[in-house]
């Protein structure tokens, strides 16, 4: 074989490697594309816009902070409403297992969430997002020089409590077992925001709330703090409701409660870390 023949058979070799080369390139090319095509169809697929109406029934205790996630979701999801029902934990879970319509349940303790889930009327396990601890709010400027709990005590004092079958209400019993101290209040309120109120409005001396009202509250009334408080800290669960009507839009309500901008919110208006 001439030495012509053999450079001439070599140059075809060589320009068959190249073209092979390019089309394999091409053919990987074409492949990511398709892969890149495919994961955005399917995470566009993966989040449909949401669209319409919930209904969360929450503690009172929540009314701040939850008003305010509200306007975050909506905005983040124009075509989407948020609607409240705001009140004692107990009343709102024996709501819930009478029928009243309802996507979502955030509650003040497990025990009041155990209400509805005994009944099997969630869709989800209850997860706890917050948690909250006693505090005594008092009238501006603390006339009365109330420095403990042990001081509520004193027959000269109007003091409020929550109703006892609400979690405010066991918490505060909890903490005066822990105090071995008994307590007579004047009244016993149906929800953590009525017992606030009645010091508001100076119908009371002080009343033991959470440190959240207390914070909400502002310059209307004074916090002390007291150590009992520490052995009646309420967990807070969150869980989608069995008969939701639209649990799409609940789920991603209860993802951003659960969230770090959710838990920022929380945070902010005094609640502790789950």
């Amino acid at each position: 074989m001439t030495r012509s023949v053999r450079r001439t058979r070599r140059t075809l070799q060589l320009a068959g490697a190249s073209v092979a080369a390019l089309l394999a390139l091409s053919a990987c090319s074409s492949s990511g594309d398709d892969s890149s095509a495919t994961t955005k169809s399917d995470t566009s697929a993966a989040a449909p816009k949401l669209s319409g109406s919930i209904t969360v029934f929450a503690a009172a205790s929540l009314q701040e902070s939850f008003k305010t996630l509200k306007a975050d979701f909506e905005k983040a999801h124009p075509g989407t409403k948020v609607n409240f029902s705001f009140g004692g934990s107990d009343t709102l879970a024996a709501q819930i297992t009478s029928g009243a319509p309802a996507d979502v349940f955030a509650a003040a303790s497990a025990k009041t969430m155990a209400i509805v889930t005994d009944k099997k009327d969630t869709a989800t396990t209850p997860a706890t997002f917050v948690r909250n601890q006693l505090e005594i709010a008092t009238l501006p400027g603390n006339p009365d020089k109330i420095s403990s709990l042990k001081d509520l005590t004193k027959p000269s004092l109007k003091v409020v409590l929550c109703d006892k079958t609400v979690p405010c209400g066991a918490a505060a019993q909890k903490a005066l077992d822990a105090g071995k101290l008994k307590l007579t209040p004047v009244s016993y309120e149906e929800d953590v925001k009525s017992a606030l109120n009645k010091v508001v409005l100076k119908e009371a001396d002080a009343a033991v709330v959470y440190q959240t009202d207390v914070k909400a509250a502002g310059s209307k009334v004074e916090g002390v703090d007291f150590p009992e408080s520490a052995d009646a800290i309420n967990d807070y669960p969150i869980a989608l409701l069995k008969n939701a009507q639209n649990p799409t839009v609940a789920k991603a309500f209860i993802a951003l409660v659960q969230s770090a901008e959710g838990q920022q919110v929380l945070n902010d208006a005094g609640f502790l870390k789950p």
